[in-house]
């Protein structure tokens, strides 16, 4: 082998050394700074946001029965959200409510404008569900009906949305939020119809999925 081959196998083995090492900083302060972000998260793990159904106005519930099965409603709610975090901002970027009847949707969903929660801030929406000629399943006809007679009628507003956590100036991903809230309704003379015939006026808590 000649001096040439050397001095040039040299600083081929120079170069790796030489890029093993940047490569090896640019590794190390990558992981630094995910421990940094990770240790951050932990310190500062952000709580779901707390949801609460505090009433519920039916001006229209109106079911033909066989053969149709056709359920007509309209609905105002009102619900309220409360961000428990001291150091957490929350950015609801989606929220659709709609009314379901025994795990069956009875109403159009309805979008809230997004927003901006502020640490420990609360907010106040009062959508109206509309409902218009919802084909009934066959297998809640029955139940449907004697809840009917019977005067009460549990229902659930649900929620179902995405939400972004910020912390300082920092701002995380998407995340799915899906709020279920029970709602007992009763029946004005034990019968349903329209005219604000059916309320509830009972705060609920709300359970919630994030």
């Amino acid at each position: 082998m000649t001096a040439k081959d050397c001095g040039q196998h040299g600083e081929c083995c120079e170069r790796r050394k030489r890029n093993q090492r940047i490569f090896g900083c640019i590794l190390a302060t990558i992981i630094v700074i995910l421990l940094i972000i990770l240790i951050v998260w932990l310190a500062l793990r952000p709580t779901k946001p707390r949801f609460y159904l505090q009433d519920a106005v039916v001006l229209q519930f109106n079911y033909t029965g066989p053969p149709s099965n056709l359920l007509s409603t309209v609905i105002q709610v009102t619900l309220s959200s409360r961000n428990p975090n001291d150091r957490v901002g929350i950015y609801y970027d989606r929220l659709d409510v709609y009314a379901a009847y025994k795990y069956q949707q009875i109403s159009v969903a309805s979008a809230l404008p997004p927003m901006y929660q502020g640490h420990n801030d609360i907010d106040v929406w009062s959508p109206y569900l509309y409902g218009p000629d919802v084909p009934v399943a066959p297998y809640l006809c029955d139940p449907l009906t004697q809840d009917e007679s019977s005067g009460f009628l549990l229902l659930h507003v649900k929620i179902d949305g995405r939400i972004r956590w910020k912390v300082g100036s920092w701002i995380s991903g998407h995340y799915h939020l899906f709020v279920s809230c029970p709602a007992l309704l009763t029946f004005q003379n034990g019968r349903s119809g329209s005219g604000g015939t059916v309320k509830f006026q009972q705060m609920s808590s709300c359970s919630v999925e994030v």
